[in-house]
């Protein structure tokens, strides 16, 4: 349950991160200029959310089982995975708290073609959300790579993990595109304070980063030397 509750965590920390979210206002900003009525707006913002949530479900599911079915891989994690984890953790956690900082590769798409999806209606809306989920940002990487995936597989039904971020991912989406689709007035002040939120629960969740890192790593790794 601890485990379930954490990867809905992380997937909705990832979606109202600074880059994560702002790519996220941008297209349902797009679906909503190339789209007449309010319904093909919300329906266009399930379809993008949908298909950045199968994205990070299935791409984490893909890394997790190949990792298990390799048999060195295998017997690599059963044996270190606990020891290697602490440290990880750490990481993370001061990469969230701005300590440490690290580049990431990701892949860009032009304006022209995020127009074009936008127009074609919900099924690019659907392939927008999937190339705006492979944009991986640092923060995004960070989270996906550094923390989702050693939790999934230090976790008995980990493969179910990645869904389960994917969805925590797509509920703030879902309420942006609500919130366009409606007409909300309030809706720049409300992603002001939603970006000012980001920056305290970010900052919280690398301290709880930083101690579980620091508790696995007395407990599975220094204390083993001794």
């Amino acid at each position: 349950m601890v485990a379930l509750i954490s990867a809905l965590w992380l997937g909705i920390l990832t979606s109202i991160s600074p880059c994560p979210l702002a790519t996220n206002i941008a297209a349902i900003s797009f679906l909503s200029k190339h789209a007449m009525h309010p319904k093909r707006v919300f329906w266009s913002g399930i379809a993008y959310t949908v298909g950045r949530m199968l994205t990070y479900a299935v791409l984490g599911a893909i890394i997790i089982a190949s990792l298990v079915s390799v048999p060195f891989v295998a017997n690599f994690l059963q044996r270190y995975m606990n020891k290697v984890l602490g440290p990880i953790l750490v990481f993370v956690g001061l990469f969230l708290l701005d300590a440490v900082r690290f580049s990431f590769p990701s892949i860009s798409f032009s304006r022209n073609k995020q127009n074009a999806l936008a127009r074609s209606g919900a099924k690019g809306a659907f392939v927008l959300g999937i190339m705006f989920a492979l944009s991986f940002c640092p923060i995004s990487a960070a989270l996906f790579f550094g923390s989702l995936i050693p939790l999934s597989l230090n976790h008995r039904y980990g493969i179910m993990l990645p869904f389960v971020y994917g969805v925590g991912t797509g509920l703030p989406v879902i309420i942006f595109a609500a919130g366009i689709t409606l007409g909300v007035l309030s809706f720049s002040y409300w992603f002001y304070r939603l970006s000012r939120l980001e920056f305290y629960t970010r900052k919280a969740t690398g301290v709880v980063f930083i101690l579980v890192g620091c508790y696995y790593t007395w407990a599975h790794l220094i204390r083993s030397m001794l």
